[in-house]
């Protein structure tokens, strides 16, 4: 059995944690606050632009464009979003899941990362990461998602790759934080969602080229940064139910300890006083 020096001086180091793991949550949920706003006053765009590009292209036709013909290249664009911290529970792992479960052989997959926690793992499982842009995760604005759209498509444009596909974690609520990958490029079309509108063709002015030109990087630079601002929210709430659980879990444990002690403590005692009847007994 642990004396109660021991005892004592794990508790104290199980408060100690305690400590850092409040503050750690507190910090956690003014964060989530400010995310959780900007994702939900930015959420209905992302969606309607996805909605609409692809209602767009529903009703084009064939048409031969840099941007939405078949690739050659079996390469596949991966851009992964995750944090460039830990202690968020599952959060970090759970994208980086998606990727090495996705089915793709690993010589076919360019990550584009974004978050040092996921461009790490993937090069220690031997990913091929083709760019590091984990320093926007700390604040991202539409501008950098602009930047790595200009590259993504480039790629895409020169037949580097022949399919772009999007990795993060889309924020539902507070407690609910989804991992999702999307394919983003070339876009997929339900057959099950045609309808006779389908069937009418989209009537582009000046020409098809030029308007697409303008439409597809700005639908790609929406769902990157929109998957930017969900991520941030979702890496906070996952922070913050993981440093929840943390301190519940380290007030249990103190409570065990305080429980332990005050056994070895009244058995320290218990043994005194047989001790000094034995001694007094003896003396008589």
């Amino acid at each position: 059995m642990a004396s109660m020096r021991d005892i004592k001086r794990r508790r104290s180091s199980i408060q100690s944690t305690q400590q850092i793991t409040k503050a750690m949550k507190l910090v956690s949920t003014v964060k989530l606050q400010k995310a959780k706003n900007r994702a939900e006053e930015t959420n209905p765009y992302f969606n309607h632009m996805y909605q609409t590009v692809c209602s767009i292209l529903k009703r084009s036709g064939t048409i031969n464009h840099p941007y939405l013909k078949e690739s050659a290249s079996q390469k596949k664009a991966v851009v992964v979003i995750t944090s460039n911290r830990g202690l968020a529970g599952g959060y970090n792992s759970n994208v980086v899941k998606l990727v090495t479960e996705s089915g793709f052989p690993k010589e076919d997959l360019e990550i584009y990362a974004i978050g040092n926690k996921g461009k790490d793992t993937l090069t220690r499982r031997g990913y091929s990461v083709v760019s590091d842009d984990s320093a926007v995760i700390d604040a991202p604005v539409y501008e950098d998602a602009a930047e790595i759209c200009k590259r993504v498509l480039k790629a895409y444009q020169e037949e580097e790759i022949g399919e772009i596909y999007l990795a993060y974690t889309h924020f539902k609520n507070t407690v609910s934080h989804e991992p999702t990958l999307m394919k983003l490029l070339p876009v997929e079309i339900d057959e099950a969602d045609m309808t006779e509108d389908s069937n009418i063709l989209m009537n582009y002015e000046p020409n098809d080229e030029e308007a697409l030109d303008m439409i597809i990087p700005k639908y790609i630079t929406s769902l990157f940064y929109g998957a930017l601002v969900e991520a941030v929210a979702s890496e906070n709430g996952a922070r913050m139910q993981a440093m929840d659980s943390a301190t519940s879990n380290a007030e249990e444990m103190i409570s065990d300890l305080s429980l332990k002690y005050n056994r070895a403590r009244q058995g320290s005692i218990t043994q005194e006083l047989t001790e000094i009847i034995a001694g007094a007994s003896a003396i008589s």
